[in-house]
């Protein structure tokens, strides 16, 4: 498979502090070959896009909702509407809806489709069989061997350490905690950059690990939460979905019920600050580890647009085009910590610190 990085236009839609505000800009209609020889045309003016959650649905408040954000800030930036012809997507409400969803869009003729997340690797495999005009682009997963398939993945691993150094720093206790939500390559890097992270500020600390077996047990992820502050953990990271809900609900319940409590929350994804609000002063969220899964969808959607779908193609997202970080901690992070997290994080950058992908066995 060919490998490629839009790292450098990533970085430039950053910098810039907009995003493909000129993609529909050109008055004249444009009509190119956007298949990779697999037949299919389209021009920028009639452009559509959409999108299969996972079985956590569109507002999950993590991968599936900034999916979703990419996709909508790029149909509204290209004027394009809601429904057939613009921009849309389809929940899956469970697994056997992945198959039917991916082709429901597909006839709808939407010129490219997303499927969120690892889960859909096998559907994705069928439908691209099935559907040899189609395009479609899998996030954080990798389809190989498929020429209409582009596989769009994130080093999530290195700004988890990140996230591990600050929580080693902050932590009063010297208790930490993980909760994953389904074991996995793409949940073990989360859990591997974490613990090292922690483990480079103090080796002496364990990071306590716990597995939901699910994406979208609330209940299950706040009993998790719950067994772990009673034990003294103070700062836990979740990479686990709709089951990070359940640790926010403890920790902000507690917070609420003992303002002088020590409880933390570090977010996945997405920002989770709001996900941690107790009250108009107080927040349990301590950051959150960013994938840039709406810059690469908004990405990817203009990168086809414009008849460069990258189907076939593995493109990876880091800390070094700015496709993953740490969130504003909004105060939360003393400075000296995050002067020493810069630190870690231009290591990791300048490839000193190499960051492991997945846990020690």
């Amino acid at each position: 498979m060919k490998k490629r990085k839009f790292g450098l236009a990533l970085a430039s839609l950053f910098a810039a502090g907009t995003i493909l505000a000129a993609c529909g800009g050109n008055e004249d209609t444009k009509e190119t070959d956007t298949g990779k020889d697999t037949g299919k045309e389209t021009t920028e003016q009639n452009f559509s896009v959409a999108m299969v959650t996972d079985t956590g649905g569109v507002d999950d408040r993590s991968f599936n909702q900034s999916t979703w954000e990419g996709i909508k800030a790029f149909g509204e930036e290209n004027g394009l509407e809601k429904g057939d012809g613009g921009y849309d997507y389809l929940t899956s409400a469970a697994e056997s809806d992945y198959v039917t969803n991916l082709n429901s869009l597909i006839r709808r003729d939407f010129d490219l489709v997303f499927a969120v997340g690892f889960a859909l690797h096998g559907a994705v495999e069928e439908v691209a069989d099935q559907q040899p005009d189609a395009q479609i682009a899998i996030i954080d997963e990798v389809v190989q061997g498929k020429d209409n398939v582009a596989s769009i993945m994130f080093r999530a691993n290195e700004a988890s350490y990140l996230a591990g150094v600050a929580a080693a720093l902050e932590s009063k206790s010297g208790k930490i905690g993980f909760i994953g939500g389904m074991e996995g390559a793409i949940i073990g890097g989360f859990q591997a950059g974490f613990e090292a992270g922690v483990a480079a500020v103090n080796p002496d600390i364990k990071v306590d690990v716990q597995y939901a077996g699910s994406f979208t047990d609330e209940a299950l992820g706040r009993t998790i939460a719950k067994r772990m502050y009673d034990s003294g953990v103070d700062i836990i990271f979740h990479a686990a979905g709709g089951v990070g809900k359940g640790l926010f609900a403890e920790a902000v319940e507690r917070k609420k019920k003992d303002p002088e409590a020590n409880v933390w929350a570090i977010g996945v994804d997405r920002d989770q600050y709001d996900e941690g609000k107790v009250d108009d002063n107080t927040n349990i969220t301590l950051t959150s580890v960013l994938k840039r899964v709406d810059v690469a969808a908004q990405e990817v959607a203009k990168q086809t647009m414009e008849g460069n779908f990258p189907g076939g193609e593995l493109i990876t997202y880091g800390l070094s085009d700015q496709g993953v970080d740490l969130a504003d901690s909004r105060g939360a992070i003393a400075e000296d910590t995050l002067a020493k997290v810069e630190e870690y994080k231009q290591q990791i950058i300048d490839g000193t610190v190499t960051v492991p992908e997945q846990p020690e066995k």
